[in-house]
């Protein structure tokens, strides 16, 4: 975030982005793409959901710019199209690990 103060309208947007990346399965497609294009068929085998959930994930993903459609003939193929989600999660996994660290430190210093 900037220094100067966000809008409400701003932040509503800001929160609605987050919201999108809030639902795990939303987050397996993401890293089914992270290697590169892949078809819907493709996603549904990776992540093991049914078609319809995946492109109803597929969808909203699409709708908040993080992955883009290409589609040839009856196929659908989608990928990453804001590469920055996933330093997004490398923060919050980064941010995991340490508090996980932390935890075990405490819990072998009580033993």
């Amino acid at each position: 975030m900037g220094r100067e103060p966000l809008s409400p309208e701003m932040l509503g947007l800001v929160a609605e982005r987050f919201r999108a990346l809030a639902e795990p399965a939303r987050l397996q497609i993401l890293q089914a793409l992270r290697g590169g294009e892949r078809a819907v068929g493709d996603l549904v085998e990776a992540t093991g959901m049914g078609q319809a959930n995946v492109s109803k994930h597929l969808q909203l993903l699409l709708t908040h710019g993080y992955v883009s459609r290409r589609k040839e003939g009856l196929f659908s193929f989608y990928t990453i199209a804001d590469r920055s989600v996933f330093e997004l999660c490398d923060i919050m996994c980064g941010k995991l690990a340490e508090q996980t660290t932390q935890r075990r430190r405490v819990l072998a210093r009580r033993a």
